[in-house]
């Protein structure tokens, strides 16, 4: 068995010290933070989505019969599916209640507009996606209502 060497590793000073110190900052900042912002972030997104479609309902219903034109639905169907998703969505999103579910909700909107309406706009599309996937893949965060009934249930489980 060999043994790893351990080298002293000294702190840098001067300039180089500093420039480390200043890149590690960002590490300071709480994860759920980042969490908050994500999730209120994708949630405007489609909850503007959703009252733009809600503001003029024939004019949403001619844009999925002539300009979206989903294979396999039908427009009559696709338009109130499609608000109901980004609505519901976003709401569970900027709650933070069901946040995985109401991601899950939104990635399908994304993957469907990616995918069969806009796909030039790929990148605006990943935007979105990695946002959603943060929280799908790692909650909601310590800033939401999924915390509380967590928090609510282990209290309950315990007595």
């Amino acid at each position: 068995m060999t043994a790893i060497p351990e080298y002293p590793t000294s702190t840098p000073t001067g300039l180089v010290g500093f420039y480390r110190r200043v890149l590690k900052l960002p590490e300071h900042i709480p994860f759920s933070i980042v969490q908050l912002a994500a999730r209120v972030a994708v949630a405007h997104v489609f909850w503007q989505s959703a009252q733009s479609k809600l503001a003029s309902w024939p004019v949403t219903l001619q844009l999925f019969a002539s300009e979206y034109n989903l294979p396999f639905i039908d427009p009559s169907i696709a338009a109130p599916l499609a608000t109901t998703a980004e609505i519901t969505g976003s709401v569970l999103l900027f709650l933070g209640l069901f946040s995985r579910l109401g991601a899950l909700m939104l990635l399908g909107v994304v993957s469907v507009i990616q995918i069969f309406v806009f796909p030039e706009n790929w990148a605006e599309h990943l935007l979105w996606a990695s946002l959603l996937l943060l929280v799908l893949t790692r909650g909601a965060g310590m800033i939401s209502l999924d915390r509380v009934a967590d928090r609510l249930f282990a209290a309950r489980r315990q007595n």
